[in-house]
């Protein structure tokens, strides 16, 4: 047999061999497995609420955390096919928002996580789109926004009430968003992510703070962060998804919550996207294991 031929019979041989999982000299060697299938995070040690939003109906969202933070959606946001199962769908109109009632166990001024998968279907042309918050237009209500940047072009007509004008000054459009209200100091703090959020698909999206330094996470991964020694004000807020109320305007409307159709009301902050397997932890998380494909 010419070398040649040796040469490629060798090789065959090694590719065979390989195929069964072993070595050129026959003995077992490891093979690499597949990448591991993400799967929806758990409620922890350190959850404070995980809403999965895996309701097949009605308007009640229950929470899987230790706590049961059960909230409730308005009627404009609907159940549609979410990254795992279910997901909880919003439009840009007044009546589209989830909300759960206040609870002490939702302030952690230290350490903190706010994260979700998010299909966003456009950017709003208003200062930002709401993921989740804990803020409302009373100063001492507002404790933190987590969101995307909008257009900041606005409306001739319908100009916004500019809620969120200083905290989006400095940032680009389509870029995640992080303000927070500091424990031991005045105004708020504001930092974005330095990727821009994809639309029309599913991405994980986090950001985190343990007291000293603000990271935001896409997919994952780690996408930027910035030193803060200063933790988040505590505030008697509720936790609204979706868009940013006025809590005083909200009203049992038949069956419903929803605020107030007597008070014209425009969608100037709604969230035109979907969430899924949102969840809020008193720690700064590094890992997700819900996005993690390693």
């Amino acid at each position: 047999m010419s070398l040649r031929a040796t040469a490629i019979a060798a090789l065959l041989l090694g590719l065979v061999l390989a195929s069964c999982g072993k070595s050129h000299d026959g003995q077992p060697r490891p093979l690499t497995p597949p990448p591991a299938p993400a799967t929806p995070p758990e409620a922890d040690s350190v959850t404070v609420g995980l809403w999965r939003f895996d309701e097949r109906g009605g308007n009640s969202l229950s929470d899987d955390s230790p706590f049961r933070l059960t909230g409730t959606s308005g009627p404009d946001a609907r159940i549609e096919f979410g990254r795992y199962r279910n997901a909880r769908s919003f439009t840009a109109t007044a009546q589209s928002f989830a909300i759960v009632p206040y609870n002490p166990v939702m302030e952690s001024p230290r350490g903190f996580t706010i994260e979700t998968w998010l299909y966003l279907r456009d950017v709003s042309r208003y200062e930002l789109s709401v993921i989740a918050a804990r803020w409302t237009p009373t100063p001492n209500e507002q404790s933190w926004l987590f969101g995307v940047v909008g257009r900041k072009i606005g409306s001739a007509t319908t100009p916004s009430p500019g809620w969120f004008d200083s905290e989006v000054l400095s940032l680009s459009s389509g870029r995640l968003m992080f303000s927070f209200t500091p424990e031991l100091a005045a105004g708020t703090q504001s930092f974005m992510s330095t990727t821009t959020v994809p639309l029309n698909r599913w991405v994980h999206v986090a950001a985190t703070l343990d007291g000293e330094i603000v990271k935001f996470y896409v997919d994952g991964r780690l996408d930027s962060q910035a030193a803060l020694a200063n933790g988040i004000r505590p505030s008697t807020a509720p936790l609204v998804m979706g868009n940013v109320l006025d809590t005083r305007r909200l009203t049992e409307f038949g069956s419903d919550l929803r605020q107030d159709p007597s008070i014209a009301l425009l969608p100037f902050y709604a969230l035109n996207g979907t969430l899924d397997e949102l969840r809020i932890s008193n720690a700064a998380r590094t890992r997700f294991e819900s996005a993690d494909l390693r």
